[in-house]
């Protein structure tokens, strides 16, 4: 399968959003701005801080490889990892830092709908592969 397949529209939306997704999440807030909400986040498992800092970027760095892994894959496995690794993430948030499902934009709306996103991009190929 090729990247740019016109005739799989839906999946190249749902590939691309969840690549943007990761690339983006992995490059502003833990490579180019370093959010303080990343390292806080991080801190209930790394209390020292400089090794807070370090996994901050290494975990950016990672996020940006798995973004491109999503964009350019057509493996069923990557989207199921992404499911899983979402649903961690989520509830990594829940019990460290609660208060930040009130903030707007915040973890429970963002990866409810990149899950679904992987969702649809499994049906999607699912659908591909019963075509072939």
């Amino acid at each position: 399968m090729t990247f740019l397949s016109a005739s799989h529209p839906v999946l190249l939306i749902s590939r691309i959003a969840l690549a943007f997704s990761w690339i983006y999440q992995g490059a502003v807030p833990k490579l180019v701005c370093r959010s303080s909400g990343e390292l806080e986040l991080l801190g209930h498992v790394i209390p020292v801080y400089e090794w807070a800092c370090m996994a901050v970027g290494w975990m950016g760095a990672a996020e940006i490889v798995f973004g491109m892994i999503l964009l350019f894959t057509g493996r069923l496995w990557v989207f199921w990892f992404n499911i899983v690794a979402l649903a961690s993430l989520l509830f990594y948030v829940l019990i460290f830092e609660p208060y930040l499902f009130t903030e707007p934009f915040n973890p429970l709306t963002l990866n409810v709908s990149l899950i679904a996103l992987s969702f649809i991009a499994i049906f999607e190929l699912k659908k591909i592969e019963t075509n072939n």
